[in-house]
């Protein structure tokens, strides 16, 4: 007789909102979990963590784009009206996704060490890459909404 452990989908508890400044939105862990197919084998808790720290991260990146926007007279992102070129909520599109992108690129990082086994050091080399891949994606976007190529280049 065998036996097998069901990894659910379902979610662990009810998850809140996590509030932001005001002039970003509002983080909603479902909507992470959703856009990132993420299911109930990541805690709550520890979406929630990793959402909070990537929201800090993200928002200190674009403090200086930020202020200026706050300066120019607009109290949120939504106020922003967009370039002619990019459609309409660009500006939220992008934030959710350097945010979520920051976030998932920390939790790839962390359920590398469930296991002390080499299959897990093995999965661990070869997860670098994927949260590498999310950490770009965070840049590029943070790129995006401050207006700024995606890479810098130095002459050594």
């Amino acid at each position: 007789m065998s036996s097998f452990i069901s990894a659910g989908t379902t979610r662990d508890t009810a998850e809140s909102t996590i509030e932001n400044n005001g002039f970003w939105p509002d983080i909603q862990p479902g909507d992470f979990r959703e856009r990132h197919r993420l299911d109930s084998t990541i805690t709550s808790a520890r979406i929630e963590g990793a959402l909070l720290a990537a929201m800090a991260t993200v928002n200190r990146m674009l403090r200086h784009w930020q202020a200026e926007k706050v300066d120019a007279g607009y109290a949120t992102v939504d106020d922003i009206p967009v370039p002619v070129w990019q459609a309409p909520g660009v500006f939220l599109g992008l934030y959710l996704r350097a945010v979520f992108s920051t976030a998932h690129a920390s939790l790839i990082e962390r359920y590398a060490d469930y296991d002390a086994t080499n299959s897990a050091r093995e999965r661990g080399e070869q997860l670098a890459d994927p949260a590498d891949s999310y950490r770009r994606d965070a840049a590029w976007a943070i790129s995006e909404i401050e207006g700024r190529p995606h890479s810098t280049v130095e002459l050594i």
